[in-house]
């Protein structure tokens, strides 16, 4: 095995960098099947590296029936054949490393394939078996078994557990799965399924990988008893639960990932996690994030927050204080791919509390295109000047819009079926990006392409194509290029403190990062009178003289 050769060493790299996330089916199509794969990825690594990001987090690329895109992982050392083979992902890491790109892959530790051979082996060994151990098989309610062990719901829709056909043949146990019924939970309260996934992150991190993001990282510890949830905690996701919340954000978790650091930190260079946890405040996400623990978290109260200066204030505010006082760093996202792009969420009118989906949204009111887009540009440079790291989610470089209008007969997320068609999942999010040309697939899959996209693409992106925003004035492409080098190079940008203006209203934010720059963002209905400042260093949109137009946001030098 050959290792890579890293991008320069840089002390604690995770507190200031801006992370590409890769949704790897969606990308770029190499071999011309219609799904994005390691060959069109490295194709377009110079393309990252232009950019000015730093690293590039890709979603799960193991061997996988694709139940869930990949969240259901049969083998977690290989890569599924449609993306590509180890050896692609061997070569993949040492050409981003070339480029001075880091790697950071994903990790589903809290349930897997029902194809994995554990799961596979555990059916077959029946009631009792140390296979059924490493999951949470129980025996069901009922005269014989006919109900389920508790009420607990999958996040998909429905509920969480599935009975199997023992081996015998006859009705047997019932088994936990927080999502779909293809995701089997793993238990960890098992030394057996520990001591694998601190063999796994061995695995990849040496063959080069820099980082590790942990999916749901907040569910792996369920209470033993499986006790029923009352009424207000039976549908919960994870931002409303409890401390005592019997299977979101327990305080077994920890212990659990400071293991995890002690096999990160004993690399030469340590390696660095993110996590996905859905908590109820910032205070319990920092409790991810000690010293002894993870090293980031995934900023969810920002990437909800709504279009309100206030709102964005408070976000900011309590994540800053919370984050800071175990000595982390905040990292800040606008989208993602479980999340409806912003530039559509912010193309409505905006509630008080916060947006997942357009669902959440007034749905009779028209996306305004316009409206959603300006306010991207000006999010961009919000979210690109708070201390901290930052994620881009692929596309949001380029202003893609969601996709409402996928046919029902394409829709693949797991929540469509799950929800009886009443709720379109995620999809909408994850469609393959519009490289070039004037037509579908717009780059994607190259040239005479034998099959289609997994999902269908706008006729209008051709407007957004890295082709056509390329050295485009005024392209969102640009503006993000633009912003990225400068957040590369201005000392005032990255980790470190801010400092709100005085003058700051509820609708218009406005801070001091030091040496020499404010961000000023307006989203109020009024112009706004520019401080005194010796230049504008960037702005997401024209400026009128010394006024800044609503929904726009300018870096100034002072």
């Amino acid at each position: 095995m050959s290792h890579a050769q890293r991008p320069t060493a840089g002390t604690d790299w995770w507190r200031s960098a801006v992370i590409y996330q890769v949704y790897i089916r969606s990308f770029a199509d190499g071999d011309g099947d219609g799904i994005g794969d390691l060959t069109g990825l490295r194709e377009r690594l110079p393309y990252l590296a232009g950019l000015g990001i730093d690293a590039v987090w890709l979603n799960p690329w193991y061997p996988s029936p694709m139940a869930d895109g990949g969240y259901d992982v049969v083998d977690y050392r290989d890569i599924d054949p449609a993306f590509g083979t180890l050896a692609d992902a061997q070569a993949m890491i040492e050409e981003a490393h070339a480029l001075g790109l880091r790697v950071v892959i994903d990790i589903v530790p809290n349930h897997t394939s029902d194809r994995h051979p554990w799961f596979r082996q555990a059916v077959a060994d029946g009631p009792g078996s140390p296979a059924r151990a490493r999951y949470h098989f129980r025996d069901g309610k009922g005269a014989d078994g006919e109900l389920p062990p508790n009420n607990w719901r999958s996040v998909f829709g429905g509920g969480a557990w599935t009975r199997v056909t023992e081996p015998d043949g006859t009705p047997g146990q019932w088994y936990l799965h927080l999502f779909a019924p293809e995701q089997p939970d793993l238990n960890w309260d098992n030394e057996e399924v520990r001591a694998e996934f601190e063999s796994i992150l061995r695995f990849w991190f040496d063959r080069g990988v820099d980082g590790v993001r942990i999916d749901v990282a907040h569910a792996l510890d369920k209470d033993p008893d499986l006790p029923d949830l009352g009424p207000s905690d039976i549908e919960v996701i994870g931002s409303g639960a409890t401390a005592e919340h019997p299977h979101w954000d327990r305080e077994g978790v920890h212990e659990i990932f400071r293991g995890w650091r002690a096999v990160a930190d004993s690399y030469p260079e340590p390696r660095a996690f993110v996590a996905e946890a859905w908590t109820g405040a910032p205070e319990r996400l920092a409790r991810y994030v000690r010293p002894d623990e993870l090293h980031t978290a995934f900023n969810f109260d920002y990437l909800t927050a709504p279009w309100r200066g206030d709102r964005l204030r408070e976000a900011i505010d309590s994540s800053l204080a919370a984050l800071g006082s175990v000595g982390a760093t905040a990292t800040w996202v606008l989208s993602n791919h479980d999340v409806a792009r912003h530039v559509s969420r912010y193309g409505r009118p905006q509630p008080d509390g916060p947006v997942r989906s357009l669902a959440e949204l007034a749905t009779d009111v028209p996306f305004d295109l316009e409206l959603g887009t300006r306010r991207a540009r000006a999010a961009a440079l919000l979210t690109l000047a708070l201390p901290g790291g930052a994620y881009v989610y692929q596309g949001e470089e380029l202003g893609l819009w969601e996709v409402e209008d996928l046919p029902d007969a394409v829709l693949q997320d797991p929540t469509w079926e799950r929800s009886g068609h009443t709720d379109r999942g995620r999809d909408g999010c994850r469609v393959p990006l519009p490289w070039s040309g004037d037509s579908a697939p717009f780059g994607y899959s190259p040239s005479g392409a034998r099959a289609q996209p997994w999902l269908p693409q706008p006729a209008a992106w051709c407007e957004l194509t890295e082709e056509a925003q390329r050295g485009a004035d005024g392209s969102m492409l640009e503006l993000y290029r633009a912003a990225l080098r400068i957040r590369a190079e201005h000392p005032a940008l990255g980790d470190g403190a801010m400092t709100w203006d005085s003058a700051t209203g509820s609708e218009v934010l406005s801070f001091t990062r030091t040496p020499g720059l404010r961000c000023l963002v307006n989203l109020s209905p009024d112009l706004v009178v520019l401080p005194e400042h010796s230049g504008v260093i960037l702005a997401s949109g024209p400026l009128e003289g010394g006024l800044l137009p609503r929904d726009t946001a300018v870096w100034l030098a002072v």
